[in-house]
């Protein structure tokens, strides 16, 4: 059987057709939002503990700072499948086809646990040339493989539970997602001190405990899913790829993987030229860098994030207007706060910076460079905005291009010209700026004129791909 009888239409938090569209939205969101910062935690906090370890924490945080592409790679696979999947969840779901819905369940389930077993023998086996390629020196190398050979363990832990969150939350029960990686990030926020300064493990305690908390978290997920709140059923026959559906899976998963794995890309690149440029100081200013961005841009991110399950299911459900209404409400709301964020990295850069490390020469070198990355950051929110339009409403292609856009049209060469026009290691966090502008308003703009503009007037008018400009 699919959903339970009766559940999912009488649920005022499983409807987003009834309610306040900015309502929805934000009870998607605010949850989504504290899951987000917390499953953060799981990498941030071994950054900050590590960063402050007596005498070699900016080498150590360097090593982690060259293991952390290979983070990103393997939420890029997560993204792939779960952004794939559950878009097609709710619009199944908006138009009340619950067989499918739960299909869809199970396929996402099949394709995350797979792909991370085939991602971790990879990446275990090739892990020392891999950490080189990325830019490792005879100083960081050390603390770069001591940390990802085991951090990788955790790999299919970390897929399965932040993936399949997405499905607990297009349900209606972002505060469940919430807890999820809620109690992985407490346990981790615990265990880091225990493991790293108690244990005197260093970098290695930090994987350890990071992997036993993304471990409790895929227990948490699985939990719900077996158990009776869920509306779905992970079951077996689900699990068996369907060949059909892996081909809309994977075309509207693409654009958020090109985002995650474009990011892997653009890590690499500003690793080496970096590396040549200003040596591991700046490797290690730049993963702080990238920790700020995280934290500071995850709001916003989030609400775009919580805003797709509600636009799909409207748009599954011919609720036009209410599509309209929460695409400015995503955007106006986003663009606000990504404006806040970016004023106060311009006024306090000596304490975010102090956050993630105690070495005096990274703080106070690193505050120009904070300035110059997270300059025009308000930029994003178009991207965002657009991006997440795109994905809800199953435009896999506008999605697509324009997460390639900004990444490897506009970022990568810029990082690899603009040290060599004399901008230095400027040049590398310059190029993210550059970025933000063009890729943030083309990708917005295309989405208002393309898509927004042509959308039905009216409710319940037959619509199409055609119609809307898109395919």
């Amino acid at each position: 059987m699919g959903a339970k009888a009766g559940t999912t239409s009488t649920s005022n938090h499983s409807d987003f057709s009834r309610g306040s569209v900015w309502g929805n939205i934000m009870y998607q969101s605010l949850p989504l939002i504290v899951a987000q910062l917390v499953q953060l935690l799981y990498n941030v906090i071994d950054r900050v503990y590590i960063g402050h370890l007596p005498e070699v924490g900016s080498t150590a945080l360097t090593g982690i700072g060259l293991a952390f592409p290979l983070a990103t790679l393997i939420a890029a696979f997560t993204n792939l499948f779960s952004t794939g999947c559950v878009p097609l969840f709710s619009m199944a779901r908006g138009a009340k086809d619950e067989k499918r819905a739960e299909l869809m369940l199970g396929q996402a389930a099949a394709l995350l646990v797979g792909s991370s077993l085939i991602i971790f023998v990879i990446c275990f086996a090739f892990r020392d040339p891999i950490l080189w390629l990325f830019g490792a020196t005879e100083d960081s190398f050390g603390y770069a493989e001591e940390y990802l050979s085991i951090y990788l363990f955790g790999t299919t832990f970390s897929m399965f539970s932040t993936g399949m969150n997405g499905f607990i939350n297009a349900q209606g029960f972002p505060k469940t997602g919430m807890c999820t990686i809620a109690i992985g990030a407490a346990l981790n926020l615990a265990l880091d001190p225990l493991f790293i300064f108690v244990f005197d493990m260093g970098v290695a305690g930090a994987a350890i405990a990071t992997v036993i908390s993304q471990a409790v978290s895929a227990l948490w997920v699985l939990r719900f899913f077996l158990g009776k709140r869920s509306l779905y059923r992970i079951r077996k026959s689900n699990l068996i790829l369907r060949m059909g559906l892996l081909k809309q899976i994977l075309g509207l998963g693409l654009a958020g993987f090109i985002m995650q794995a474009t990011n892997f890309l653009v890590q690499i690149v500003c690793n080496k030229m970096l590396g040549i440029y200003g040596g591991d100081l700046y490797v290690g200013i730049m993963t702080v860098v990238n920790s700020v961005r995280d934290i500071l841009s995850l709001p916003a991110n989030s609400i775009a994030n919580g805003s797709q399950p509600v636009l799909g299911y409207n748009y599954g459900a011919k609720k036009f207007d209410r599509v309209r209404r929460g695409i400015r409400f995503t955007t106006f709301l986003g663009f606000g706060y990504m404006l806040a964020a970016w004023l106060f990295v311009l006024f306090f850069p000596h304490l975010l910076l102090s956050i993630f490390t105690s070495d005096q020469v990274m703080i106070s070198t690193g505050q120009n460079p904070l300035h110059i990355y997270f300059f025009g950051f308000f930029f994003m929110a178009f991207q965002f905005a657009g991006q997440s339009t795109f994905t809800a409403l199953g435009c896999a292609k506008q999605a697509i291009f324009f997460s390639l856009l900004r990444k490897v049209f506009i970022v990568v060469p810029l990082t690899l010209l603009l040290p060599g026009l004399g901008f230095g290691t400027d040049g590398v966090f310059l190029a993210e700026p550059i970025s933000n502008v063009i890729g943030g308003l083309a990708s917005f703009l295309t989405m208002y004129f393309t898509l927004y503009r042509r959308l039905p007037k009216r409710d319940d008018v037959p619509v199409s791909k055609e119609n809307l400009k898109v395919s």
